[in-house]
C-alpha cells in the first residue's frame, strides 16, 4: 500500500492523527527507527550468545549440544515462523502484530537471563526466535505504507549496513558484556541489554504506529505453517545430535523426513491455491528455477556464513582460553572484512557486475579460508595477530556477498511476488543458519576431543570450502542481474 493511502488512515482519540500531514506522515521516520531497532535487537540476538560457552558451562552445566541448541534454536523457530509472521500481519493488522512480537521479544529476552537452567534456557530461546518470527515480518509492511518512492528507498538503504553488521558485532558485544560481568550477570548480561531498547521501542511504536486494521477476508494456512515447523525440526535434530552418537538410524530417517515433508509444503501450497485458498507462499515462486536454486544457494551460505563465525569464537575460547571478551575482539577482524566487502560491493560491484558478484565474493572467502589454514599454525604458541589477515579476506568476501545476494535472487520473480519472495528468502537464511551451527558446531567440538583446536578447524575449514563452492556452482543459474531498487511488490 503506498503511503498516501496509509496517510489518511485514523487512528486511536489518544494517538497521532495521520490526516493532513504535509509532504506525508509526521512520523514515518521515527517508524524507520522503530523498524531500524526491532532489527537490531534480532541481529544481535543471532550470534550475541556465541561467546557464552563457558559461562554457561560453568553456570549452567551445559554441554556443546546446549550451546549449539541455545545459537542455532532461535535461527530455528525464527526461519520456521517468517512467512507466518507475515500472513498473520495481513489478517490482524501489522501494527497490532508489531506490538505483540515486539512484546513478546522483550519477555522473552528477560525471562532468557532469569533461565534457571539450559533445558529452560534453550526452550526460551526456541519462544524468543518465534516472537521474533511475528514481529519481523511486519517492518516491511510499514515502511511501505508510510514511505515511498526516493524515501522507502532511502530508508532500505539504512537497513544494509546495519544487516550487514549487526549479526558480526553480536560477538563483541557479547564478549565485553560477560567480561564486564555487570552486577555478577555473566552472560544474562547478553539477554537483559535487550529490555532498555525493546522497552523504548515499544513505547514509541505504541504511540505512533498508525492503527490500521487487517484484512479479516485473509485466512491464514496453519497446515502449511505446521508443515514447514515439524519439517525445520526434523533436519536440524539429527545434525545437532548425529555426529557425537555415530550417526544411528533415527538421524537419518529424520533427515529423510525433513525432505519429504518439505516436497509435501509445496504441493500443499500448490493444492490450496488451486482451491481458491491463500497459501503462505505464492505458488508461482516454485515454478522458476533461478528462484529455487536461489534459495538453496542462500541456505549454503548463511550455513558456511554463520557456522564459521561460531566456530572462530570456540577456537578461540575452547581452543586458546581466550575470555569472552578476547574472543569478542576476535570477531572484530570479520566485522572490519565484511563492512569493506559490504561497501565496494554495494556501492560498485554489485551493479556492475550482477551475479559475477557471487562468484567473486566466494572466490574471495576461499583465498582466507586457505590463507587462515596456514595460520592457524601447528597448534603451539598463538596469537590472535596470526590469524588476522585470513580473517579479514574471508570477511571481504562475505560482505561481497551479502549485499548483492538477495537483490540477485529478486530479480528472477515477477513484480506480484517479491513479497512472497523475500519472506521465503529470510526464511530460509534463518533455517540454512541452524543448519550450519548445527554442523559446524557439532564437526569442531567432535574433532578437538581427539586433537588439537587447529587441527578441529581446519577440518571445519573443508567443509566451508565445499560449502562454497557449491554456493558458486548454483550461483551461475541465477538471474544475470539484480533486481532494480525500487521496484515494488
Amino acid at each position: 500500500m503506498s503511503s498516501s493511502s496509509a496517510d489518511s488512515v485514523s487512528t486511536r482519540p489518544d494517538g497521532p492523527s495521520t490526516q493532513g500531514a504535509p509532504g506525508g506522515y509526521r512520523w514515518r521516520w521515527l517508524i524507520v527507527a522503530v523498524m531500524l531497532a526491532a532489527e537490531i535487537m534480532d541481529l544481535l540476538d543471532g550470534t550475541i550468545v556465541n561467546v557464552a560457552g563457558p559461562s554457561l558451562e560453568a553456570s549452567l552445566g551445559s554441554t556443546p549440544i546446549g550451546l549449539q541448541w541455545v545459537i542455532g534454536g532461535y535461527a530455528l523457530t525464527l526461519g520456521a515462523g517468517l512467512i507466518l509472521g507475515g500472513r498473520l500481519g495481513d489478517r490482524f493488522g501489522r501494527r497490532r502484530m508489531f506490538l505483540l512480537g515486539l512484546a513478546g521479544f522483550t519477555v522473552a529476552s528477560l525471562l532468557c537471563a532469569l533461565a534457571p537452567t539450559i533445558g529452560v534456557l534453550i526452550a526460551l530461546r526456541l519462544v524468543q526466535g518465534f516472537a521474533g518470527a511475528i514481529l519481523l515480518p511486519q517492518g516491511l509492511g510499514l515502511m511501505r505504507e508510510n514511505l515511498s518512492g526516493r524515501e522507502l528507498a532511502a530508508a532500505f538503504g539504512i537497513f544494509g549496513p546495519v544487516y550487514g553488521l549487526g549479526g558480526i558485532i553480536g560477538p563483541i558485544l557479547g564478549g565485553a558484556l560477560i567480561q564486564a560481568d555487570i552486577a555478577g550477570l555473566g552472560w544474562r548480561s547478553v539477554f537483559l541489554v535487550n529490555l532498555p531498547i525493546g522497552i523504548a521501542a515499544l513505547v514509541v511504536a505504541w504511540r505512533i504506529i498508525p492503527r490500521k486494521p487487517g484484512n479479516r477476508a485473509i485466512t491464514v494456512d496453519l497446515v502449511g505453517a505446521a508443515i514447514v515447523a515439524i519439517a525445520s525440526v526434523l533436519l536440524v535434530l539429527p545434525l545437532n545430535y548425529g555426529q557425537s552418537l555415530g550417526w544411528p538410524l533415527w538421524t537419518w530417517l529424520c533427515i529423510a523426513a525433513s525432505v519429504i515433508g518439505f516436497t509435501v509444503f509445496v504441493f500443499q501450497q500448490r493444492a490450496l491455491s488451486a482451491r481458491g485458498g491463500i497459501p503462505l507462499i505464492t505458488p508461482s515462486l516454485f515454478r522458476k528455477p533461478a528462484y529455487t536454486l536461489g534459495l538453496g544457494g542462500i541456505a549454503i551460505f548463511f550455513a558456511g556464513l554463520v557456522g564459521n563465525q561460531l566456530i572462530l569464537t570456540l577456537f578461540l575460547q575452547v581452543g586458546h582460553q581466550f575470555t569472552a571478551g578476547e574472543a569478542g575482539l576476535g570477531n572484530l577482524p570479520l566485522a572490519i572484512g565484511s563492512a569493506i566487502g559490504g561497501a565496494v560491493s554495494g556501492a560498485v560491484l554489485a551493479e556492475r557486475l550482477g551475479r559475477t558478484v557471487l562468484q567473486l565474493g566466494p572466490l574471495v572467502q576461499l583465498a582466507g579460508a586457505v590463507l587462515l589454514w596456514f595460520e592457524l599454525g601447528d597448534g603451539g604458541s598463538f596469537s590472535i595477530w596470526q590469524i588476522v589477515p585470513g580473517v579479514v579476506l574471508s570477511g571481504i568476501g562475505s560482505g561481497v556477498v551479502i549485499a548483492a545476494l538477495f537483490t540477485v535472487i529478486l530479480g528472477a520473480v515477477d513484480d506480484h511476488e517479491v513479497g512472497s519472495a523475500s519472506g521465503v528468502l529470510t526464511a530460509v537464511q534463518s533455517i540454512g543458519a541452524a543448519v550450519g551451527v548445527a554442523i559446524l558446531g557439532s564437526l569442531f567440538f567432535n574433532t578437538i576431543a581427539d586433537g588439537s583446536a587447529a587441527e578441529s578447524y581446519r577440518a571445519v575449514l573443508y567443509v566451508l570450502g565445499g560449502l562454497l563452492v557449491g554456493f558458486i556452482v548454483l550461483s551461475l543459474f541465477f538471474p544475470k542481474k539484480g533486481r532494480p531498487e525500487g521496484a515494488e511488490g
